[in-house]
């Protein structure tokens, strides 16, 4: 096993010898991390299909290269602003006698980042951004389900950084519950919410603040308002993107009872004309490992054993089963009841259940009753009701007439809440989780205490000042 321990120790040294870590340095070191994703962008591309079986080259582009690139950029440019010292007031009248402060935004030192497998780079890239940023160092522990790219990453990263910088290491769940261990000034883990927990649990004797970007059930709820046609369309587009294998893919539509036969035949319309063939297709991604294949297959049994109407969307009617490939259709599941596993757990994959509801009031109570999702969206032009499902719903993050949008919004904290994680990053928000906040007060030069009647012994001017400050 790699020595973790050891480049933990390197790191932190060649930190501590660095500070202050100058706003150039800073620089520089996002425009290794852009040059090493954007010089390598085949390559990646490459190493991603081999990982998944098959994944779409133009998605990987847009969804690894391109969303790896963006946030680096956008932290480039604003890192001068982000980083300046805000200034605070001070409690009357120390202001008047001369006394300020002011927040510094310090660098953390060494944070380690445990990146995924359903979008290995940009998982890896778009926490950087704001860890290089804030003049950190790194270490990245890769996902043992996308091999190719974390030996990809391990064969370029030297050629860009020295391993005091960043550093990446791989290996099975041993490797992860020991990178997990170690005493980091902070650390990020983005993954199902069951290991999540293990995490928070490795991390915990370290004092280590831990963010999490975890998943959940997120889901669509359709107004009567909707445009149909428009809904399906952007749902079963957010659906299929990467097979569905997406923290904040649409989870479960909840839709009028009246309406819910017109959404499944806009949802089979839709993604026929997005993909009118699958297994040859290259626009459309493969399920990555035969483990998530046969566990997507086993719920949709379950779910056809316990009483759903199962759709599926094959619009060349191609054999899966002959195919050694694991592509797999879009799957609607209609009468979708709670006891089926696809109502229970996070899907991560091109399986949507389709769920009736009477008033907007039931759409939001079952939102409600469920653990607190990472997305949330709502479609419909009806603003009181949109209103209300803002108001009445607690989520990681929203879309409105649209899906996964948000999180592509670079000044937009991207975090979940509760079972979907916590603390957010991207952006300023990225910069502030990855830094220390330091407060700095600058005392007046005359005797404050003993105008304020602060200092023993104690009398009038010491009653004065209590009276003051209680009244605020």
């Amino acid at each position: 096993m790699t020595d973790l321990t050891a480049i933990l120790a390197a790191q932190r040294a060649a930190f501590t010898a660095e500070l202050p870590v100058a706003i150039a340095t800073r620089k520089d070191r996002l425009k290794r991390a852009i040059a090493m994703v954007a010089d390598n962008a085949d390559a990646f591309c490459d190493a991603l299909s081999e990982d998944f079986g098959h994944r779409s080259r133009e998605q990987s582009m847009i969804t690894d290269i391109a969303a790896s690139v963006a946030p680096l950029r956008h932290a480039l440019k604003h890192l001068e602003r982000w980083s300046r010292p805000e200034r605070r007031p001070v409690l009357f009248p120390l202001g008047l006698l001369g006394a300020r402060a002011r927040v510094e935004f310090q660098p953390k030192g060494v944070v380690g980042v445990i990146s995924p497998w359903n979008f290995p780079v940009n998982l890896v890239m778009a926490p950087l951004a704001g860890i290089l940023a804030a003049g950190n160092r790194a270490m990245v522990k890769t996902s043992e389900y996308t091999p190719r790219v974390a030996a990809l990453f391990e064969e370029l990263t030297p050629r860009y950084f020295a391993p005091e910088e960043l550093a990446f290491v791989s290996g099975g769940p041993d490797v992860g519950k020991a990178f997990a261990e170690l005493p980091f000034d902070h650390l990020i883990f983005t993954g199902a919410t069951g290991i999540g927990r293990h995490i928070l649990h490795a991390a915990a004797d370290n004092l280590t603040p831990v963010t999490l970007e975890l998943g959940g059930k997120s889901p669509v709820i359709l107004g009567r308002s909707a445009d149909v046609r428009k809904t399906a369309e952007r749902v079963a587009m957010g659906k299929m993107l990467n097979a569905g294998q997406i923290c904040l893919a649409p989870d479960y539509m909840l839709v009028p009872n009246e309406k819910e036969g017109e959404v499944v035949d806009a949802l089979v319309a839709s993604a026929s004309a997005m993909y009118p063939t699958l297994l040859a297709n290259p626009d459309y991604t493969s399920v990555i490992n035969d483990r998530h294949h046969q566990r997507l297959h086993d719920w949709l049994e379950d779910a056809r054993a316990k009483g759903a109407e199962l759709v599926t969307v094959n619009p060349a009617n191609e054999d899966f089963a002959a195919s050694n490939s694991r592509k797999m259709p879009l799957t609607i599941v209609r009468n979708a009841t709670d006891d089926m596993t696809v109502m229970q757990e996070e899907i991560f994959g091109p399986i949507l259940p389709v769920r009736r509801y009477e008033t907007i009031d039931d759409a939001i109570a079952e939102v409600n009753r469920r653990d607190r999702p990472l997305g949330l969206y709502y479609f419909g032009s009806d603003a009181a009701e949109r209103r209300r499902v803002l108001d009445r719903t607690i989520s990681g993050g929203v879309t409105i007439d649209d899906v996964i949008f948000h999180v592509s919004m670079e000044e937009l904290p991207f975090g979940g809440i509760g079972p979907s994680g916590m603390g957010a990053y991207h952006g300023r928000d990225g910069f502030r989780t990855f830094s220390h906040a330091r407060a700095v007060f600058q005392q007046s030069r005359l005797d404050v205490a003993r105008l304020a009647g602060l200092k023993p012994p104690y009398g009038a001017a010491t009653r004065k000042a209590i009276a003051r400050q209680m009244k605020g």
